[in-house]
């Protein structure tokens, strides 16, 4: 069963969540591909002031299609947050609490979530026309000249994900490629 959270997410619900929990967000959340994120954190490097806040935001790593008449959105799927490995230790030490995407972190990011009390969610690729029924709004906020990678405030509702990368260092892709067969989940046999 799904647990809904309402954004922005706070810490105390960040810790209490866990590699593996399915969830549904609701609220709202800023976007952000290679593009953006590499102007993000040019600017956070040369001790630059930010166009988007981010503490206690999530940003999910999207670079939506054009609406259809009638659409609040085009087609929204996650993209590789892998890409954006060089970034997010800056991102979190700037207190974002999260993201959304899919594919595998860095360690040093894990790390990162682990220290800034983040959470990494991902959503299913391949889903973007379905996942941006789950979209209420859209609205460029920052990097307009970037077209779909510009930042977007998103306001999302019933958004479903699941937690990869948790704040205890919970990992569901690690988890995952474990062998099984016994009981404390090693893959000895007792």
């Amino acid at each position: 069963m799904s647990r809904e959270i309402q954004l922005p997410l706070t810490e105390q619900v960040a810790v209490e969540l866990r590699a593996g929990d399915e969830v549904e967000l609701t609220g709202a959340v800023l976007t952000g591909r290679d593009q953006a994120c590499a102007r993000l954190f040019q600017m956070i490097t040369e001790q630059g002031e930010l166009p988007v806040a981010l503490a206690g935001q999530l940003i999910y790593f999207v670079g939506p299609s054009p609406a259809r008449p009638g659409q609040v959105i085009g087609s929204a799927g996650p993209t590789t947050s892998g890409r954006m490995n060089p970034f997010l230790p800056a991102f979190l030490a700037r207190e974002l609490r999260g993201f959304i995407g899919k594919g595998y972190l860095g360690a040093a990011v894990k790390e990162a979530l682990v220290a800034h009390r983040g959470v990494y969610f991902g959503a299913i690729g391949g889903t973007g026309a379905l996942l941006s029924g789950c979209i209420e709004s859209a609205q460029v906020v920052a990097f307009p000249e970037l077209v779909s990678e510009a930042i977007h405030l998103l306001r999302l509702r019933r958004f479903p994900a699941v937690v990869l990368c948790d704040s205890h260092g919970g990992d569901l892709y690690a988890r995952a490629s474990q062998p099984t067969g016994s009981a404390d989940g090693t893959g000895a046999d007792s």
